[in-house]
């Protein structure tokens, strides 16, 4: 699985302007709603839920927000680059700056696991995590995020 798979080029938010974590869920809740054809309140509410079982900020400004949800008929990614970090109660208490949101159907299974593992992985990978920063336009965020994962280790 590639990120190309999950993430379309409508669903990237170039220089999100969110002052909290909720607000954050609330913007990328929106985008998502646009992207999949549910409502905004519903995905809210999903990853909002998810956020109280446990920050899902991995540490390194990084945060994936994700949950599963009826209504979905496969997966589907947002990813948002904040113009200004923000508390995400992530594991090490650092401020986060990236986001990759995850949606999945209520039956993905492993395939949303098999997902999660993948932004994760890619996420980890600082060179392009440090390209991912150094750019505020939508375009070139997805170009760096759904480029091969082969042709990054090079």
């Amino acid at each position: 699985m590639e990120l190309a798979d999950i993430l379309g080029p409508d669903a990237v938010i170039a220089d999100m302007r969110a002052s909290s974590k909720k607000q954050a869920l609330l913007e990328v809740a929106q985008r998502a709603a646009t992207v999949t054809g549910l409502h905004e309140r519903t995905i809210f509410d999903v990853l909002l839920e998810r956020e109280r079982l446990g920050s899902t900020g991995l540490g390194g400004g990084i945060a994936i927000p994700h949950g599963k949800m009826s209504g979905l008929g496969r997966l589907y990614g947002v990813f948002a680059r904040l113009a200004a970090p923000i508390d995400f109660e992530a594991i090490d208490a650092r401020p986060v700056d990236l986001m990759f949101v995850l949606l999945a159907p209520e039956s993905a299974g492993a395939d949303h696991l098999k997902a999660l593992s993948r932004v994760s992985r890619a996420l980890r990978d600082r060179v392009l995590v440090e390209k991912l920063r150094a750019t505020d336009r939508a375009d070139a965020l997805y170009a760096l995020l759904v480029e091969p994962q082969k042709s990054r280790a090079a």
